[in-house]
């Protein structure tokens, strides 16, 4: 049986003058391309019913994510910055994806809607360690700029999680070592969501990882494919 891949989608619509005002894909959104594409005999197994991304940027994650799964699944983008929406609408549609978009920091305004529904819920956060003063400071620095120990953004997500992710919901989450993901490990575990880092990278300076939170002590065992 042929291993399940996520190719790299199509995004030959987006100029230089788009990623001024979007985050590039970068070694990051591959690494999480690939701990998604690990997950597949998992996912395609559970057949996910909604499957949402918290930051967007381009769409390259979402729409790989969308183009591996197929059309049976609902696939949702919610990025504060309009462009980014306009873009993940643009790369799902150029790789015969539909991905609905909504103009939202994290999930504000969406929770009552996707409570207890989200089966995969994808988040890339700004994780550079900066002066809180920078956080979201622009579409750029929105992307990237994290705050102290590069947490502030994925803080504020943090306590939202539990409240939309499904009775078999997965959250996968990138981290950078500055972020002290074993205390990142802790807060979920305490919330009722344990987790396993699923792949970790180098590049340059920062040393990457992508983990998975799921709901209930069973999880894993019940839905990991390893």
């Amino acid at each position: 049986m042929t291993t399940p891949t996520i190719q790299t989608p199509n995004m030959s619509h987006l100029t230089a003058a788009d990623f001024e005002s979007i985050y590039e894909p970068a070694e990051d959104s591959f690494l999480m391309l690939d701990a998604l594409e690990s997950e597949l005999p998992h996912l395609i197994a559970q057949k996910p019913g909604l499957c949402v991304e918290v930051g967007p940027g381009s769409g390259v994650i979402i729409t790989g994510l969308a183009t591996a799964l197929g059309p049976q699944c609902g696939y949702m983008a919610v990025d504060i910055n309009t462009r980014a929406c306009v873009a993940t609408r643009d790369t799902a549609a150029l790789n015969s994806c539909v991905v609905e978009t909504i103009c939202s920091d994290l999930l504000e305004g969406t929770c009552d809607r996707l409570a207890g529904k989200v089966d995969v819920l994808i988040f890339n956060p700004p994780y550079v360690v900066t002066p809180p003063e920078e956080v979201g400071a622009g579409d750029l620095q929105h992307t990237w700029a994290g705050g102290l120990k590069g947490r502030e953004v994925l803080d504020r997500l943090m306590p939202a999680v539990p409240q939309v992710l499904s009775p078999q919901g997965r959250f996968y989450l990138l981290v950078e070592q500055e972020n002290d993901p074993d205390d990142i490990e802790r807060k979920f575990k305490a919330a009722g969501l344990p987790g396993k880092k699923l792949i970790e990278r180098k590049t340059g300076p920062e040393k990457l990882s992508v983990w998975v939170f799921s709901k209930g002590p069973e999880g894993f065992n019940r839905m990991s494919h390893r």
